[in-house]
């Protein structure tokens, strides 16, 4: 088939193109998948674009499409940024120039549409160098049928050289992927970085600067206990990580190799949205918290992939996490998300969240700030009984000013407890193989479904041979003996009062919640109020150690308050 397709490209040049008195407008167009690759650089097809055009009298003036690191696999001529706006302007030349075919096209299908937009506005395609020398496929004449024919031949043998390619490429990386620290390239995960390996190849180190940034994020998702300090949402983290002006990890790498930052996002439905820069979400921050590449390990399709004794394959000798380390975020990161899952979210400025609760059913509070399009003049912030939102119906419904609950709290809060030294208990993480288990067990039930699917032997086998695999981890695994965390109380030498007075509303709201603080609020009678009526209103912290120190301390000051003390 080539060699009917080189005699065919020599056979007949003069019927393939003819001349016209009035000279052609080229489009030299440049494509190159691998920035990297000299063999095929823009500079050579250039070259080879303009001898081509000059022997043809052609004229590409300045005209160029410029494609670099664009896949003619992945991507049709129309989807191509520089070669797509050209083809939409039809008008603007009349012949497009491509060093070779697979510059052009790498299947049958886009050679297809190609080949009927060059018919449809009587283009000329060139090809400047190929295995038969040059091809000229001059569309002009929609009724020379040896245009489409040679079109039919290339495209075919195009698509056979991309699939050769895949099949090499696919190949080589599977045999990759089972080698210990090997790393078959490409972008690594975040937070580490390629290196030379000792007897060829390459494999993965911590990137430095990465690390510093995971650590960071790790630092203020745990708090720091020792320093009262609560531990941060992942919506705030990612804000302070923009706030900072920290590269996202999609950004890190394209800085690191030179490149430009950003590219395309999805935006609404048949959108697309090109960002100078990535930001950070939370939701690409606990992708990268609960991925086991932090263990060092290699996965695919976001598995694990494992050796012949089922064990996972280290791509680094150097893993950031530890298993233990690893587990503690989880733990973290899965109460997060539970907590971000209930119906009951309300607006995190609110001091008195999971603390205020209406007397008159036992559902909490929510706060409600008045709209600005809110037909109600009134501009009055208030904690409502939220029973209704909830679907349920509450026969005493509470509502009180926002300024009145949060002072009244704050003052009782104080009084029980502003003298008492802050402690806290901090958790040593051990070890659980539990969680690996579960994850196993889980990806060998899945193969498990797929017993009794295959035909060839060759296939049964592989298939035995990963089942084997897997029940040898789990063997290895149960084997493990069990490591439980321990608790030891920190004492910050410092007072809740003191500690108040410097915390923001959300380490504020964390010490009531610690100490199990509840304010209960009755229903308030008609009348113009114009402070809060007590009587409606009862505190007390439910803490068994907060509730009994609170008890002393009150006695306490009530001692020392007392005549003649």
């Amino acid at each position: 088939m080539t060699a009917s397709a080189q005699v065919s490209a020599t056979r007949y040049p003069t019927r393939l193109y003819n001349p016209m008195t009035t000279q052609l407008r080229g489009v030299s167009a440049l494509r190159l998948s691998v920035l990297t690759d000299e063999t095929t650089s823009p500079e050579r097809q250039r070259e080879a674009n303009r001898g081509a055009a000059s022997s043809l009298g052609i004229d590409l003036a300045d005209r160029e499409a410029v494609d670099l690191g664009v896949s003619a696999s992945k991507t049709t001529p129309f989807e191509r940024p520089e070669l797509g706006s050209w083809l939409r302007r039809p008008d603007d030349f009349d012949a497009l120039v491509f060093w070779r075919f697979d510059r052009a096209v790498r299947s049958m299908d886009d050679m297809h549409e190609l080949a009927k937009w060059a018919r449809e506005n009587k283009k000329m395609i060139v090809f400047a160098e190929g295995p038969g020398g040059r091809l000229v496929l001059d569309f002009r004449n929609p009724l020379d049928p040896m245009a489409q024919l040679m079109v039919t031949l290339f495209a075919f043998a195009a698509q056979m050289e991309a699939q050769a390619i895949r099949e090499r490429v696919t190949g080589a990386q599977a045999a990759m992927r089972v080698m210990p620290l090997r790393w078959r390239g490409s972008r690594p995960p975040y937070g580490y970085m390629p290196a030379p390996l000792e007897g060829g190849g390459w494999t993965l180190v911590q990137d430095p600067e990465a690390v510093a940034v995971l650590e960071r994020i790790i630092r203020e998702l745990m708090g720091d206990p020792s320093k009262a300090v609560p531990g941060k949402s992942l919506a705030a983290i990612a804000r302070g990580l923009n706030d900072d002006g920290i590269p996202s990890s999609r950004d890190h790498w394209s800085l690191k190799k030179g490149r430009e930052t950003g590219g395309k996002t999805g935006g609404k439905a048949g959108e697309t949205v090109v960002r100078g820069r990535f930001a950070w979400r939370h939701g690409a921050i606990k992708e990268l918290l609960t991925s086991e590449r932090l263990l060092g390990w290699k996965t695919t399709d976001n598995n694990p992939v494992r050796d012949s004794e089922g064990a996972p394959v280290m791509a680094t000798a150097e893993p950031i996490l530890t298993r233990a380390e690893f587990d503690a975020i989880g733990a973290v990161l899965a109460e997060h998300s539970v907590d971000n899952k209930k119906p009951d979210r309300v607006d995190t400025v609110a001091l008195l969240l999971r603390v205020i609760h209406c007397a008159g059913c036992g559902e909490r509070m929510y706060l409600h700030r008045p709209s600005s399009t809110s037909k109600s003049t009134s501009k009055t912030e208030t904690y409502k009984c939220g029973a209704h939102t909830r679907g349920h119906k509450c026969d005493a419904p509470a509502i009180i000013k926002r300024e009145w609950a949060e002072e009244y709290a704050e003052s009782e809060f104080l009084r029980m407890l502003g003298a008492l030294e802050v402690t806290h208990t901090r958790t040593i993480p051990g070890y659980d193989p539990q969680p690996e288990i579960d994850a196993t067990l889980a990806e060998f039930e899945e193969h498990q479904a797929q017993q009794g699917r295959h035909k060839s032997n060759a296939a049964k086998t592989a298939w035995q041979r990963h089942a084997d695999a897997l029940d040898s981890r789990l063997a290895d695994l149960e084997s493990r003996e069990k490591v439980e965390p321990r608790t030891e109380e920190i004492r910050t030498g410092k007072t809740y009062r003191r500690l108040w007075t410097s915390a923001d509303t959300a380490g504020k709201r964390q010490m009531m919640q610690d100490a199990g603080a509840h304010l209960n609020v009755k229903r308030g009678t008609r009348g113009g109020w114009r402070k809060l009526d007590e009587r409606r209103v009862d505190f007390d912290v439910r803490d068994p150690f907060h509730s009994e120190a609170a008890s002393e301390l009150v006695a306490m000051a009530a001692e020392l308050a007392a005549p003649g003390a």
